[in-house]
């Protein structure tokens, strides 16, 4: 055998390993036979258990295979990844609570992925690792203040978890690298805020590879990400079908929020105009729902409608509008459809729709203002995180 045969045989001996070993675990993660209405910690039924876990996704691949894993499998394994990338906004910090705490309720597991490689490798904090593991540190606080249930929760870094088992790890990026084209991986793209036409480094054209085999890696059940991470893990159920691995991880797709100005399909933490951020002022908050996108009698598009419907709503069960007797007094809308049939009849104005808002958010956000103003840990890590400058 030549050199370069017998190199080709040993690389491809660890690939043809993994696989074998992907393929086993896959096959024995669940039972031969399920009960039919097992008795669960949780004390919720089967059904109920998967209406509580589907609630958290705009997009489910697929509810028969969702189903299927909460049948077999009482603790489920759910993760989702996150670039510490600068200040948290509302929608990841509230929306991702509700989310969590509905999973972990519904019993399963939660695996955060505190992703600090790829986040250098995207060149977020200007590719500074240090400054990135501290956004990182920042926000994992800021989900303790705002009241997610961490009972259920672990939070793993990706550069220390990685070189606890860096064979496997690479070993299965490898794999995936070497089972599809450039086309397909560059297609992946957006998981990183970036397009097909961009420019993208060496590194940015492996990170999609990696995030890949972070869900393997992690023993993942359950992809928990937006909607923009869609395609990654959709790359992950191919590579279930190119190594013959019948159980696939199911994608959970919770919304993308929108930008509170006019036309911004997804907030940005670059513009401080787009979003509410988590540990924002009240006086902040007052200021930038005043200034959001709002027009009267529509609801499409309409980035307050969203945040009373994916946020408020979920988070009190209700949305009161305060007014006097003469414009229509008090009102207290329980469901979203009520909510929105009365907008567009012109029944709940944009003004006063903003003031409920404003409010409803206020109440949330104060326990986190108190956190970083009272414990002094939490106060020098946004001390930092604020000092730091935001890099695309």
């Amino acid at each position: 055998m030549s050199d370069a045969s017998a190199a080709a045989a040993s690389s491809a001996a660890p690939a043809e390993e993994l696989q074998d070993k992907l393929k086993l675990s896959g096959e024995a993660a669940a039972p031969a036979e399920a009960p039919v209405e097992p008795p669960h910690p949780s004390g919720l039924t089967l059904d109920e258990r998967f209406a509580l876990v589907r609630s958290v996704a705009e997009e489910c691949i697929n509810d028969e295979e969702l189903r299927t894993l909460l049948a077999k499998k009482p603790v489920p394994v759910a993760y989702d990844g996150f670039e510490p990338s600068g200040r948290m906004h509302i929608a990841q910090g509230v929306m991702k609570a509700i989310n969590v705490n509905k999973l972990t309720k519904s019993g399963c597991h939660f695996k955060f992925w505190v992703a600090d490689w790829f986040a250098q490798l995207n060149n977020k904090m200007g590719g500074d690792l240090k400054k990135i593991q501290t956004v990182g540190k920042y926000m994992v606080e800021v989900w303790k203040a705002v009241g997610m249930d961490l009972s259920k929760v672990e939070f793993l870094s990706s550069s220390e978890e990685i070189n606890k088992r860096p064979d496997e790890y690479w070993t299965l990026v490898m794999d995936i690298a070497r089972k599809n084209n450039l086309k397909r991986i560059v297609r992946c793209s957006q998981i990183m805020g970036r397009s097909e036409t961009d420019d993208l480094s060496a590194a940015q054209i492996f990170y999609p590879c990696m995030q890949c085999a972070d869900i393997f890696f992690l023993k993942a059940d359950i992809c928990q990400l937006g909607m923009d991470q869609r395609k990654v893990n959709m790359l992950a159920r191919e590579y279930c079908d190119d190594i013959k691995r019948k159980l696939k991880p199911i994608i959970l797709s919770h919304r993308m929020m929108p930008g509170l100005l006019e036309g911004q399909e997804k907030m940005s933490k670059s513009d401080p105009n787009s979003a509410i951020f988590m540990e924002d002022s009240e006086a902040e908050v007052n200021t930038k729902i005043k200034k959001a996108f709002c027009p009267p009698k529509v609801t499409a598009g309409n980035p307050c409608i969203e945040y009373v419907k994916y946020i408020v709503l979920p988070w009190f069960g209700h949305f009161e509008v305060r007014r006097p007797a003469e414009h229509g007094g008090d009102r207290r809308y329980t469901c979203v459809d009520e909510l929105v049939a009365d907008y567009e009849e012109g029944g709940l104005h944009p003004g006063d729709l903003k003031a409920g808002l404003s409010r409803h958010l206020n109440a949330i956000l104060q326990p986190v203002r108190d956190h970083f103003e009272n414990n002094a840990e939490a106060k020098e890590l946004l001390k930092k995180v604020r000092s730091y400058k935001v890099t695309k």
